[in-house]
C-alpha cells in the first residue's frame, strides 16, 4: 500500500528524507505529462471550435456539445478516480487511462460527423479524468514533505498552464495543420506516457477483494447528480435556464440523485467517494479556495478570449498570442511560489496571491472597446502571478495534512472542486453578460434620441458619408448606431464581470484568515520556516 510506504520515509532522519527514487521521479514526471495533455485538451478544442463546426459541417447550436460532451464524463471520472486506484492500484487505473485516452484522441482525429465526435469525446474526456487526481495523490505520498516546495509547484504550474495556455496552442495546430491536429498532438505523448508508467509506477498495490463491496448504486446516482448538473451550468445560460425543459429536468435529476448519493456516501460500507476528508478542516477550506480558483482559471481563460473576438475581431492564433502573457507569467512565478512556501506563512502566500488577481481584474472593470495587447498586458501577468501563488499554498494546505490512506480520494474531491468551480463560474459569467448587456443597451439607447444633439450629428455625418456612396444612408445610419450601441454595451458587460470577480477575489482573503496557521513545508518536515 502506498501509506505504509509514505508512512516509513516521513519520520526519517533528514538524509534518508532528501533521497529521492530515480524509479518513482521519471513515473511522476510520466504522470505530470499525462495529467498535463488532460487538462490541455479542453482549451485547446475551445479556441478552435469554428474550425471543427466547419469540418463535420455540424450546427451551431451542436458544437457546443463537443466541450459538454468531455466535461461531463471529466466531472464523473475525477471523483471516480481514487476509489478505482484503490481497487485496481494507481499503476493500473493510470496506464489503462493514458492508454484509453490516447485511443480516444485517435478516435476524435477520426470523426467524420458531429454524432461521432461527441461519442469519442465523452469517452475521451472520461478516461482521462482518471490521471488528473492520481498525480495529485502521488505527489503527496511518494515524496517526503521536504520535497514539496518542488513538487507543489510542479503540478500546481501544469494544472493552470495547460488551461492559460490551451487557446495558443489550438490556435496555432489549427491555423497551421488542421483541426485534426488538436487529437493527433495527444497520440505520441500518450503512448510514452503509457509504456513509461506501467513499467515504473510501483507505489501501492491492487485490493481487488473491494469489487465486491462497490457501491453501483452510488456510482449510478454520482454519475447523474454531477453529469446532469454539469449540462445544467453549461448549458443554461444559452436555453434561457429553467425556461427550457430540458435544463428543468436536469436540474430535477440533479437534485434527486445528490439526495440518493450523499445518503449512500454516509451509509454503504465502501463508498464510490470518500467524504470523510471534508472533516479535515484545512481540506475543507482547501476546497472551496480551489473552488474559487476554478472560477478565476477558467473563467478568466474564457472571457478574455470572448473579448478579443467579439469586440477586437481577433481569430484564434491572435486570442493565443495574446493570452500567452499569463501562460509566460505563471511559468516564471512557479519556482517563486515553491522557494516562498518553504519560508513564508502560506496564508499570506495566498493573500498575496488574491490580491495579485483583484489587482488584475480591477484594472479590466475600466476596459474599453480599444483595448488591445498592451493594455491586457499588466492584467495578464498579475492573473498568472495571483494564479501561482495562490495554488501551491491551496494544494499543500489541503492535501498536505491529509493521512496517506485518504489521500487517493481527497485528491479526486480537491480537483472536483476547481473543475465545479470552473463551471459554475462560467454559467454565472455568461448570465451577467448577457442580463448586463441587456440592462447598458436600454440605458444608452434612452440617450441616443432625437433630443440629443451629439447623437443627431453623429447620425447625420454618418447619413452624408453613405449617401455619397449611393447608399440609402439613413436606414444605413441608424444600423450603425444600433451596432456602436449594442458593441458598447457588451463592453460595459465585460466591466461588470471584471468588477464582481475583483469583489470575489478580495472576499476570500477573509476567508484565508479562518485557516489554522499550517505547519511549515521543508525543512526534512522539521521545524524551521516559521
Amino acid at each position: 500500500m502506498a501509506g505504509s510506504a509514505t508512512v516509513g520515509t516521513i519520520p526519517a532522519a533528514p538524509a534518508a528524507a532528501e533521497h529521492m527514487d530515480p524509479r518513482k521521479l521519471i513515473a511522476f514526471f510520466a504522470m505530470v505529462l499525462g495529467m498535463f495533455m488532460s487538462i490541455l485538451d479542453i482549451q485547446i478544442v475551445s479556441a478552435s471550435l469554428a474550425e471543427i463546426q466547419a469540418g463535420l459541417s455540424a450546427g451551431s447550436d451542436e458544437i457546443g456539445w463537443v466541450q459538454t460532451s468531455y466535461l461531463i464524463a471529466e466531472v464523473i471520472m475525477i471523483p471516480l478516480s481514487g476509489t478505482l486506484a484503490r481497487i485496481v492500484s494507481t499503476r493500473y487505473l493510470f496506464a489503462a487511462s493514458a492508454a484509453g485516452f490516447t485511443m480516444a484522441s485517435a478516435l476524435c482525429a477520426t470523426a467524420t460527423n458531429i454524432d461521432q465526435m461527441i461519442v469519442y469525446r465523452a469517452i475521451q474526456g472520461f478516461i482521462g479524468g482518471g490521471m488528473i487526481p492520481s498525480v495529485f495523490a502521488a505527489a503527496f505520498t511518494i515524496f517526503p514533505p521536504s520535497k514539496r516546495s518542488i513538487v507543489s509547484p510542479i503540478i500546481g504550474l501544469i494544472a493552470t498552464l495547460a488551461p492559460t495556455i490551451g487557446p495558443t496552442v489550438g490556435g496555432y495546430l489549427s491555423h497551421a495543420f488542421s483541426w485534426h491536429w488538436l487529437f493527433l498532438v495527444n497520440i505520441v505523448p500518450g503512448i510514452i506516457v503509457t509504456i513509461v508508467t506501467w513499467n515504473f509506477i510501483d507505489f501501492d498495490k491492487p485490493e481487488f477483494a473491494l469489487i465486491k463491496k462497490f457501491d453501483w448504486w452510488g456510482l449510478l446516482s454520482m454519475g447523474v447528480f454531477l453529469g446532469a448538473l454539469e449540462y445544467v451550468l453549461e448549458e443554461g445560460n444559452s436555453n434561457d435556464w429553467f425556461n427550457d425543459s430540458y435544463i428543468f429536468m436536469g436540474a430535477i435529476a440533479s437534485a434527486i440523485a445528490a439526495v440518493v448519493f450523499f445518503y449512500r456516501a454516509f451509509t454503504v460500507e465502501f463508498p464510490v467517494v470518500d467524504l470523510r476528508a471534508f472533516t479535515n478542516r484545512n481540506f475543507a477550506f482547501g476546497s472551496v479556495f480551489s473552488f474559487v480558483m476554478g472560477i478565476g482559471l477558467y473563467g478568466l481563460t474564457y472571457i478574455y478570449p470572448v473579448y478579443l473576438g467579439r469586440i477586437r475581431g481577433y481569430d484564434s492564433l491572435m486570442i493565443g498570442e495574446t493570452m500567452f502573457v499569463s501562460g509566460l507569467a505563471m511559468f516564471f512565478t512557479a519556482p517563486i511560489a515553491g522557494k516562498l512556501s518553504t519560508k513564508m506563512d502560506l496564508r499570506l502566500m495566498m493573500v498575496i496571491g488574491f490580491v495579485s488577481f483583484a489587482c488584475g481584474t480591477y484594472i479590466m472593470t475600466h476596459l474599453t472597446q480599444d483595448w488591445d495587447f498592451y493594455e491586457l498586458f499588466i492584467p495578464q501577468i498579475f492573473r498568472g502571478f495571483g494564479l501561482m501563488m495562490c495554488m501551491v499554498p491551496i494544494n499543500n494546505i489541503a492535501l498536505g495534512t491529509m493521512p496517506p490512506a485518504r489521500m487517493r480520494g481527497a485528491s479526486g474531491l480537491f480537483n472536483l472542486t476547481r473543475n465545479l468551480g470552473g463551471a459554475v463560474g462560467l454559467a454565472v459569467i455568461n448570465t451577467v453578460l448577457t442580463n448586463r448587456q441587456d440592462v447598458h443597451y436600454e440605458r444608452l439607447r434612452e440617450n441616443i434620441d432625437w433630443g440629443n444633439p451629439a447623437a443627431i450629428d453623429q447620425m447625420n455625418n454618418m447619413a452624408a458619408n453613405f449617401n455619397t456612396y449611393g447608399m440609402d444612408g439613413a436606414a444605413v445610419a441608424i444600423k450603425q448606431m444600433v451596432g456602436l450601441v449594442t458593441k458598447q454595451a457588451i463592453v460595459l458587460s465585460f466591466s461588470d464581470v471584471f468588477l464582481m470577480l475583483t469583489v470575489l477575489f478580495l472576499a476570500m482573503i477573509f476567508g484565508v484568515l479562518m485557516l489554522d496557521k499550517p505547519a511549515p513545508q521543508g525543512g526534512g518536515g522539521g521545524g524551521g520556516g516559521h
